[in-house]
């Protein structure tokens, strides 16, 4: 069965930097396109970033020029670089993992989370 794997949150101050890592297994990885979400508590959730298997990449507005995604199709692994980080960027961050380009919000499968918590 399919299994991502998140990893790398934690509680770090506004400014600062994380990088968040998926580990996918149990698909054929290279053919996905791989998506981070976040949600904070009483908010939707919502896409954060995403990345097709051809390399295409989408940010939401809230966070262009700040974050970047990557994969490694070797690793079967993808990457969220989070820099310059504020408190409005507090939530669980999920990794997604989907077979269809379009849209880009729509994902098959999904990891279970990781925390980001940024102080002021």
């Amino acid at each position: 069965q399919v299994q991502l794997v998140e990893s790398g949150g934690g509680l770090v101050q506004a400014g600062d930097s994380l990088r968040l890592s998926c580990a996918a297994s149990g698909l054929t990885f290279s053919r996905y396109k791989m998506g981070w979400f976040r949600q904070a508590p009483g908010k939707e959730r919502e896409l954060v970033a995403g990345i097709s298997s051809g390399g295409t990449l989408y940010y939401a507005n809230a966070v262009k020029g700040r974050f970047t995604i990557s994969r490694d199709n070797a690793k079967n692994a993808v990457y969220l670089q989070m820099n310059s980080l504020k408190p409005d960027d507090t939530a669980v961050y999920l990794c997604a993992s989907g077979l269809l380009l379009n849209p880009w919000e729509r994902y098959d499968y999904w990891g279970q989370g990781t925390q980001v918590t940024v102080s002021s």
